[in-house]
């Protein structure tokens, strides 16, 4: 799971430096989740006492969970783009400008920039893959935390 994380974050780069695409704040926010289940799920394989894994799979679970529901929301912004969209601030901008409480609002109303669709692959943009993925992980992380669990 860590190998097609890391795939994934590589294919983001990909799109970033060499096709030109810019990630909206909600992107960015995609991309830390994606980080996390990377690095939770890979340290939850590295050992095999039950505590250990069962507590890192879990984390990888609800960051899993996180990211899906981030996906989810910048692709209903994208099917139903507000009226009014602006492009706003960046991600950055609003972290460094703003407190968290103020700042992680800002980052889920989206802007004009997370309602853009400039990549799509069989009919699906960035956001609606993500989403795909993100959920397929938990799926997969609650089976195994499911199964693993019982012994």
């Amino acid at each position: 799971m860590s190998a097609v994380c890391v795939a994934m974050l590589a294919f983001g780069m990909y799109l970033q430096h060499v096709v030109g695409l810019e990630p909206c704040p909600m992107c960015i926010v995609q991309r830390y989740a994606l980080i996390g289940v990377a690095v939770c799920a890979g340290l939850a394989s590295a050992r095999a006492q039950k505590g250990w894994w069962m507590s890192w799979g879990v984390l990888a679970l609800g960051l899993a969970g996180f990211g899906a529901f981030t996906a989810a929301r910048q692709s209903w912004l994208q099917w139903f783009p507000p009226e009014v969209a602006t492009c706003g601030r960046d991600f950055y901008g609003m972290i460094e400008n703003y407190s968290l409480s103020r700042a992680i609002p800002m980052i889920f109303r989206g802007s004009g920039d997370c309602t853009a669709i400039d990549w799509t692959f069989l009919g699906g943009s960035i956001a609606n893959w993500s989403f795909l993925w993100f959920t397929l992980f938990g799926l997969v992380l609650l089976v195994l935390l499911l199964r693993r669990g019982q012994v």
